[in-house]
């Protein structure tokens, strides 16, 4: 490094926002690698925290991925649509590699894994499981979703009181909003998937998917819960973030991924995990895809922040 500039320039590039930040000689490009940092950490709940020195566009872009703190929010952000998260998800997961930052790479595919069930779930309703705009049909007659006790249903206990409440948090105060999110919202985006994919005692929960649609929905979903009990996500618990052992080598989350997608290569959905896309885990992005049903690309939201950054420092 020739200068103090350049280090930070190379710091920017490797999206070392912290750092970075900590180091920044100015309080504009402080600010910048805070908002960067958030993305890179998954901070949903602050992507539409004030950053006016951030250009708008990138701005628009986080706000996409932003998860509403409260019922009547606007932009819906993530609950409107969770593409554009899961393109910020696969960014986030490809930097975390580069920069061999495996505990929290992991967490972001843990992350991935738990809400994959929406993605599926998007083109049907509309929406990204945004908790104010259920079908009716969800809880219509003869429909055992969110009915605590119900033995006949397949839901586990967790699962039947995060469904039951989803049903209601949208007239809840903002805290409960939140304390529902932070808790519960995961919980419904299998719960749904265990309705149209695996119940082993249908009821008239999924009847608003008309039946066409509904066994491609079945095939997906499916997709999605296999994904979240592959041995790439089962490395989450072998690797506790901010414990400093059992973190997982680069050569144990390839075999993971790779026996992942042998484990999931085994219909048309999943079949897509196979595909060579120049992905750090390949196959990744054309497995979202395929379960979305959309073409989910890995953003470049990160790349853009860096860019601007180093573009300050190098007014300096």
């Amino acid at each position: 490094m020739d200068t103090t500039r350049d280090l930070l320039i190379a710091l920017a590039r490797r999206y070392a926002f912290a750092d970075l930040g900590a180091l920044a000689p100015a309080a504009e490009i402080a600010e910048v690698c805070e908002f960067g940092h958030r993305l890179l950490s998954l901070d949903a709940e602050d992507f539409a925290a004030e950053a006016k020195v951030v250009p708008a566009e990138l701005r628009r872009r986080a706000r996409a991925c932003h998860m509403p703190q409260t019922p009547r929010e606007q932009p819906r952000g993530a609950l409107e649509s969770l593409r554009p998260a899961y393109g910020l998800l696969l960014e986030v997961i490809a930097v975390r590699w580069h920069r061999r930052e495996l505990s929290p790479m992991i967490a972001a595919v843990h992350i991935a894994s738990e809400y994959l069930p929406l993605l599926a779930f998007e083109p049907h309703l509309g929406h990204a499981g945004d908790p104010a705009r259920w079908p009716a049909g969800l809880s219509a007659t003869g429909s055992r979703f969110g009915v605590i006790g119900d033995r006949e249903c397949d839901h586990t206990k967790s699962e039947q009181s995060a469904t039951n409440r989803t049903l209601r948090v949208s007239t809840e105060p903002n805290e409960g909003w939140r304390a529902y999110f932070d808790r519960q919202h995961s919980q419904v985006a299998g719960a749904l998937a265990v309705c149209v994919a695996t119940c082993r005692n249908p009821c008239a929960a999924m009847d608003w998917v008309p039946p066409e649609p509904r066994a491609d929905l079945q095939l997906r979903a499916r997709t999605a819960l296999a994904f979240a009990d592959t041995p790439l996500v089962r490395l989450r618990h072998a690797a506790p973030v901010g414990h400093g052992f059992g973190v997982p080598s680069p050569e144990e989350v390839l075999d993971a991924w790779q026996r992942s997608r042998t484990a999931l290569d085994k219909n048309p959905v999943g079949a897509a995990a196979v595909k060579d896309d120049d992905f750090p885990l390949p196959g990744l992005p054309s497995l979202f895809s395929a379960i979305a049903a959309a073409p989910i690309e890995p953003s470049t939201l990160l790349n853009g922040v860096s860019s601007h950054i180093v573009t300050l420092l190098e007014r300096l």
